[in-house]
């Protein structure tokens, strides 16, 4: 499948928030499963969708934040967002996402490969992303190992009060 990558247009928006809620709709069904219920439903009182279309629109918008799309069949089929710690010298894939009809082939690799083609010309010398240990992060996590990332190993604890 041909794909190309290009900078995120505004008026791209909505169909980056369509593809994303999809793309992440198993990914917080497992969460919902995996976390206690009383602290999922105080991490999203509103539904998740609510609070990830925000999140999408607030990194879209930011400005420490560039943001490529995928192109495939005429249509945005997925986007990646990265952000710059010039101090640290460390790249961050901060968001990405393949609409499901997209995913397998390759989509996900080749935006994540381009951000970090980027992120090394940017003068970057690490790239980190960071992604969850639930089933539902699953294939993430094997793109991330297969693109050469390697895993650290921490444990976040939640408990509702």
């Amino acid at each position: 499948m041909e794909v190309q990558i290009e900078p995120y247009d505004a008026q791209q928006l909505d169909a980056v928030i369509r593809l994303s809620l999809r793309a992440w709709t198993p990914v917080f069904e497992s969460i919902q499963n995996v976390l206690d219920a009383d602290v999922y439903r105080a991490f999203y009182p509103d539904n998740w969708r609510v609070s990830q279309q925000k999140a999408v629109e607030d990194v879209c918008a930011a400005e420490d934040t560039n943001v490529w799309v995928a192109i495939a069949t005429g249509s945005t089929v997925g986007f990646v967002a990265v952000k710059l710690d010039s101090e640290s010298s460390m790249g961050e894939i901060y968001m990405v996402a393949v609409d499901p009809d997209f995913q397998g082939h390759g989509i996900g690799s080749a935006l994540i490969e381009f951000a970090l083609a980027w992120m090394k010309n940017a003068g970057m010398s690490v790239a980190m992303v960071e992604t969850g240990g639930d089933p539902g992060h699953t294939p993430a996590r094997r793109t991330y190992e297969r693109l050469g990332f390697r895993l650290l190993l921490i444990a976040r604890y939640f408990k509702k009060l």
